[in-house]
């Protein structure tokens, strides 16, 4: 059965640091665009950042633009999400999905364009 799994999510102070992870269970991301995505209670879900097939189109929406990072490992069959500057409005469960379609070098922070969700990995930013 194929799964994505996310983790990584935490509670951390403003201007504070994490990292999230993707690993699919079942079948290799390498050949699929990845996306992040979040929300917020009584907020609709956002992408974040995505990454092409072979990892050289990234996309970041300018709220997170300079501070969230879009990264994959192909050994590892993982993709990162590196963010920086933590601001309490960042605050959201985080899910990484996958664009199955998405030619390559090509991704998308349209979440209609992905199929294939993770159950999700809550982000506090709090003091």
């Amino acid at each position: 059965q194929a799964l994505l799994v996310e983790s990584g999510g935490g509670l951390v102070q403003p201007g504070g640091s994490l990292r999230l992870s993707c690993a699919p269970s079942g079948f290799t991301s390498v050949n699929f665009a990845i996306g992040w995505f979040r929300q917020a209670p009584g907020k609709e879900r956002e992408g974040v950042s995505c990454i092409s097939v072979g990892g050289k189109t990234t996309n970041y929406p300018d709220s997170v633009k300079g501070r969230f990072t879009i990264s994959r490992d192909n050994d590892k069959n993982t993709v990162y999400l590196q963010m920086t500057s933590l601001r309490p409005e960042d605050t959201a469960v985080y899910y990484c999905a996958v664009d199955w379609r998405a030619p390559s070098g090509f991704c998308t922070l349209t979440k209609s364009h992905y199929d294939f969700w993770g159950q999700g990995t809550q982000v506090t930013v709090s003091s």
